[in-house]
């Protein structure tokens, strides 16, 4: 699939790669944890999805400051910044009014930009996603553990195939995956950044997934189509 890889600057001066591929209704896709553009093409578990919604919509994803593309070197990652750099990819590709789909922790950031721009989102799909962040759960104590050992096992095994990270990390994303989705996985997460990022990125992606609650009391809104889909989230 050709697509047209463009770029654009953030107001704190982060150079941010999205992409427009496909024909059709314009359909927005949230960055996840780990993107690259490029090699999302390629992964086994990205590219079913993106067949389908090119086949059908004009589609843009971009790549989340620290990944991909995307300038890596960068000092401030939180929730805020990742919805305001959500912002800047749509208004740089001028998308006015289009279906939305946020996946994994990109659905937090969906949510978000549903509530602050719902004039601008015709539709809102949710799959396998979450309104808090695992290490906001303080409800829940074993989720707080559980982020913080992801976070130790993420520093010691990124991207390593032969490590015991990467069969947890891929069996949150795709249980019962073979050992060829497995090496998938691997690929991407060396695609997508690199180990000098890999511990913050993580960080905060188990933090922010709504880090206000303003945004998981919207959900779902009755005064828009939405569809939500259950699936396992990390």
């Amino acid at each position: 699939m050709n697509q047209n890889i463009r770029f654009c600057t953030t107001t704190d001066g982060v150079r941010l790669a999205y992409a427009v591929s496909g024909q059709g209704p314009p359909l927005v896709m949230s960055a996840s944890w780990l993107t690259h553009l490029e090699h999302q093409w390629r992964s086994l578990a990205w590219r079913p999805w993106l067949d389908i919604f090119t086949g059908e919509h004009k589609v843009l994803r971009h790549d989340a400051r620290g990944c991909g593309l995307s300038d890596r070197d960068v000092g401030h990652l939180s929730f805020e910044s990742a919805v305001r750099d959500f912002e800047c990819v749509i208004e740089a590709a001028s998308f006015r009014r289009f279906a939305l789909v946020g996946a994994c922790s990109g659905g937090a950031i969906a949510i978000e930009y549903a509530v602050r721009h719902p004039e601008r989102v015709s539709h809102l799909v949710l799959y396998g996603t979450y309104a808090r962040g695992q290490l906001r759960r303080t409800d829940r104590p074993d989720d707080l553990e559980k982020g913080r050992v992801l976070l130790d096992l993420t520093r010691l095994g990124w991207g390593r195939e032969d490590h015991a990270f990467l069969q947890i990390w891929a069996s949150r994303y795709q249980p019962g995956g073979t050992l060829e989705y497995l090496r998938s996985w691997s690929d991407q997460m060396r695609a997508a950044t690199s180990a000098d990022y890999r511990r913050p990125i993580a960080s905060n992606r188990l933090e922010h997934g709504c880090a206000r609650s303003r945004a998981q009391d919207q959900v779902p809104r009755p005064d828009r189509p939405s569809r939500a889909r259950r699936g396992r989230a990390g």
